[in-house]
C-alpha cells in the first residue's frame, strides 16, 4: 500500500507542477512534502522513510525525463493534442510512462495497473480506459521507439 501513497503524493505534484512552474522544483517538492505531513488528512496517506524516499525518486526521475516521457505520450496519442488530455490524467501518464521505460524496480504491468487505478479514482469514469489504451501501447512499443 505505501507505494500506492507514493504514486498518489507523486501524481498530485505532478499535477501542481503544471500549474505552478518553477525552475526550483526541489524546494517546490520539499515544501509540498512538508504541507502534506503537516495537513494530513488521511492516516492512511502517510508515508513511512522508504514509501517517501520512492516519492522523491519517482517525482524527481519524471521530471528530469520529462521530455522524453512527453514526446511517448505524443507519440502514443495520436490525434490527441498533450493540451486536450485532462491534467490529471497527463501527471499519471507521466509517472507511469517513467515507471515503465526508465526503472526496472516494477513490472510494465504493475505501473499500467496501478495508473489505471489512479486515474479511476483522481479523474473520469473515461480516464482508467485511456491511461490503459496509451499504456498498453507504451509498453507494446518498448524498445522500439527512440525516447
Amino acid at each position: 500500500m505505501s507505494r500506492r501513497v507514493a504514486r498518489e503524493y507523486a501524481i498530485q505534484f505532478l499535477f501542481s507542477m503544471d500549474f505552478n512552474r518553477t525552475d526550483d522544483t526541489d524546494s517546490q517538492l520539499e515544501e509540498f512534502l512538508q504541507h502534506k505531513e503537516e495537513f494530513r488528512y488521511d492516516e492512511e496517506a502517510l508515508l513511512n522513510k522508504s514509501s517517501k524516499e520512492y516519492a522523491v525518486e519517482i517525482i524527481k526521475g519524471t521530471i528530469q525525463h520529462l521530455d522524453e516521457v512527453d514526446n511517448l505520450i505524443d507519440f502514443h496519442t495520436v490525434g490527441w493534442k498533450k493540451d486536450r488530455i485532462a491534467k490529471v490524467d497527463l501527471a499519471i501518464l507521466r509517472l507511469a510512462i517513467y515507471e515503465i521505460v526508465f526503472t526496472n524496480e516494477v513490472p510494465d504491468s504493475v505501473a499500467a495497473n496501478e495508473a489505471i487505478e489512479l486515474a479511476k479514482k483522481y479523474s473520469t469514469d473515461e480516464s482508467g480506459s485511456f491511461v490503459n489504451g496509451v499504456l498498453g501501447k507504451v509498453i507494446r512499443g518498448k524498445g522500439e521507439q527512440e525516447v
